[in-house]
């Protein structure tokens, strides 16, 4: 840019330094705030150049008198002195040393108090020059002719009037769906025609908020309907759930009320099961009302962990701690109890009458399929064995449902049975007492079981038949002589079994009165006192025993202290 004026200290002006040409300011410019056009103050509150130079008064008259000359030449317009190549105009010849400027001249570059060098005298900085400079600021003319401009291109105005009242444009105020300023969103089908995005942006607000406007808010309102449905529906379902789980974990399981109604129902409980497997069967059964009850009032109950597999008649819609007290009462319990020492022939009465069959039926099966029962190997298969199943048939209590079949029942008592007896070395046993196998010591502890009155009594019975089968037993002779064998062929139970001759002239595998040794098979199911005993006899002399009173047994070593016993139960229970 040419320079047109110079700091406090630099050399004075020279009619051959260009200016302005022959349009000129007289070589001089105006003081800051005088206008260039005539005598009256302008103002320009944005001019970073107005700093005073300090001058003395004769020459400022001196320059107001060569201004007025001046004036009268003042005609054609001034040349832009902000051009980037301004044309070259004649120098100006005539004129007069003005010395220092009072005033920097308008447009004139401020000294550069940060610069190493000075520029040389006719060169210039072009400020303006770069790509990335603000346009320098315009002459009154050309601003004057910036304001004739079309009112619709110019940009509106970005300066700040605190005086003067702004106006809300948040949507919170104006109550618009949408900020001031934002594109919106239905003209959206043509993204990159910013020519027609500009055009709504000078059109204002009032233009955004108007015509489509109403279409839009009509959009939104329907928008957040679907979207409040969504968030309601999702709450829903979000709090179902949850009070599903609280429920579930804290809150009390659902439950009956009182002792249920006057239906009846049997329900089998089988072994092995346990809290939540019996929950289940008796709520399957309608019994209880759910299986989370069941459990809780076992657990609350001191004697809950007591009830074993049967079969129980309950009533339904019993509340959960109704069944539980009713299923401990010995009174519910439809179980088929087999007593320790009962014959099979009994165990098959019972089944015909609990599945309501004809007398018969059971042990017709039980001597059809006694093979397919699961009967251990060792079981003996001689063909003087009355019942293969005597002394498999587990004394315990089972669950014996209406409408199931015999084979059931029976099968589950050897498998219980087998059960039993694998939790003992039979084989060894046996072997260790002079038996043959472990057929046999179930045998014995058949005879323990029936001939010992009482338990307390099983050890030294074992024993007295153990002596009696001793090879040169002079007392017996090897033989048992046992009531309850005469019994058991006869199918009676009675002390009376006539005399000793008849006895022995009793042709059968099973009659100890004749056979020497024990009978061909078990006479009854043992219990485990009695087996435990067979296995474990007491020592002793012992090869007679006599019951004296309900709770003593008198043995013997001798048949004569035998007698002798014997006369005094019959004394003591005459004269009773």
């Amino acid at each position: 840019m040419t320079e047109y004026g110079r700091g406090p200290g630099s050399e004075p002006w020279h009619p051959e330094d260009p200016l302005y040409g022959d349009q000129g300011w007289g070589g001089q410019q105006a003081a800051h705030g005088q206008s260039q056009y005539g005598d009256q103050q302008q103002s320009y509150p944005q001019d970073p150049y107005a700093q005073q130079q300090p001058y003395d008064q004769n020459q400022q008259h001196q320059n107001h008198q060569q201004y007025e000359q001046q004036h009268q030449q003042y005609g054609t317009p001034q040349q832009d002195p902000y051009g980037q190549q301004p044309p070259a105009q004649p120098q100006y010849n005539g004129g007069w040393d003005t010395g220092q400027q009072g005033a920097m001249p308008y447009g004139a570059e401020p000294q550069d108090p940060y610069a190493q060098q000075q520029p040389a005298y006719g060169e210039s900085h072009d400020y303006y020059g770069t790509p990335d400079a603000y346009p320098p600021p315009q002459p009154p003319g050309r601003r004057e002719a910036e304001h004739q401009q079309p009112e619709q291109q110019q940009k509106p105005s970005t300066d700040w009037d605190p005086d003067e009242p702004q106006e809300e444009t948040h949507p919170f105020f104006t109550g618009s769906d949408e900020p001031v300023g934002r594109e919106p969103r239905d003209d959206d089908d043509d993204p990159d025609d910013d020519s027609s995005r500009s055009s709504r942006r000078d059109r204002g607000g009032s233009d955004r908020r108007g015509g489509k406007g109403k279409k839009k808010k009509s959009r939104n309102g329907c928008a957040c309907l679907v979207v409040s449905l969504v968030l309601v529906g999702g709450l829903g379902g979000v709090s179902y759930v949850g009070y599903t789980y609280w429920q579930k974990q804290f809150g009390a399981p659902a439950d009956f009320a009182g002792e249920g109604t006057e239906e009846q129902v049997e329900v089998e409980i089988p072994e092995g099961a346990l809290g939540y497997d019996i929950a289940n069967i008796l709520r399957k059964k309608g019994v209880v009302k759910s299986s989370d009850a069941f459990v809780a009032a076992q657990n609350s109950n001191p004697k809950g962990k007591s009830l074993q597999a049967g079969v129980y008649l309950l009533n339904k819609e019993m509340s959960a701690s109704s069944a539980v007290a009713l299923m401990l009462d010995s009174k519910s319990q439809n179980l088929l109890v087999i007593p320790e020492g009962t014959r099979n022939a009994t165990v098959y009465e019972k089944i015909d009458l609990r599945l309501e069959l004809d007398k018969g039926s059971t042990a017709k099966i039980a001597k059809t399929k006694a093979e397919s029962l699961g009967l251990p190997a060792w079981a003996d298969d001689n063909p003087d064995v009355k019942d293969p199943l005597e002394g498999f048939l587990y004394p315990a209590a089972y669950p014996v449902a209406k409408g199931s079949k015999p084979e059931d029942a029976l099968k589950r008592m050897v498998t219980r049975a087998n059960k039993e007896y694998d939790k003992l070395d039979l084989a060894a046993t046996a072997k260790k007492l002079g038996l043959k196998s472990p057929w046999e010591l179930i045998t014995v502890a058949s005879l323990v079981q029936v001939e010992g009155k009482y338990k307390h009594d099983f050890d030294k019975v074992a024993r007295v038949v153990y002596n009696r089968l001793k090879p040169g037993n002079m007392e017996t002779v090897g033989r048992l002589e046992f009531d309850s064998t005469v019994n058991y062929i006869k199918g009676q139970s009675t002390l009376d079994i006539g005399a000793v001759d008849d006895l022995r002239k009793l042709d059968d595998p099973y009659n100890t009165y004749k056979i020497i040794g024990l009978p061909s098979g078990p006479i009854s199911n043992p219990g485990g006192d009695a087996l435990h005993s067979a296995m474990n006899p007491t020592p002793g002399p012992w090869y007679y025993f006599v019951s004296i009173n309900e709770d003593k047994t008198v043995f013997a070593e001798t048949n004569e202290e035998h007698e002798k016993n014997r006369r005094e139960y019959e004394e003591g229970k005459s004269g009773q």
